[in-house]
């Protein structure tokens, strides 16, 4: 998980972000227990009240969830876990698409530039 934190968005919703990707991409897996509030703030170089706002807000959103005395947890629910990878990546396309237009691709222009990147990925993967 990408702990590095920068940008014009508030600290506790970059967290957030950082911890909704490790769950999206699988980092961090579907009824893990996180670690505590202490660690993860040491671990991102936040004040714990801080990681505490964060945690708090993703435990209302469904994506985490807090078992008394026991600690915090990933869901288990694998559909809020597929509908948060699916928003995550909805994000992504829309954010390809607005920039792409903005450079003056057309949709089959960006379309052809999509799949000569993934080739151009694929080809250094096998290397």
């Amino acid at each position: 998980m990408d702990k590095r934190l920068e940008g014009n968005l508030p600290v506790y919703v970059q967290i957030m972000n950082c911890i909704r990707e490790a769950i999206a991409s699988g980092e961090l897996a579907a009824g893990q227990r996180i670690s505590s509030v202490r660690e993860l703030a040491e671990e991102f170089g936040v004040n714990p009240n801080t990681m505490q706002r964060a945690l708090t807000e993703l435990e209302r959103e469904g994506i985490l969830v807090s078992e008394r005395t026991q600690g915090r947890y990933v869901t288990s629910d694998r559909a809020a876990v597929l509908s948060l990878r699916k928003e995550i990546a909805e994000k992504a396309a829309d954010s390809f698409i607005k920039d792409m237009g903005a450079l003056g691709f057309t949709k089959e222009e960006m379309l052809d530039f999509f799949r000569q990147r993934i080739e151009i990925i694929e080809e250094k993967q096998v290397c």
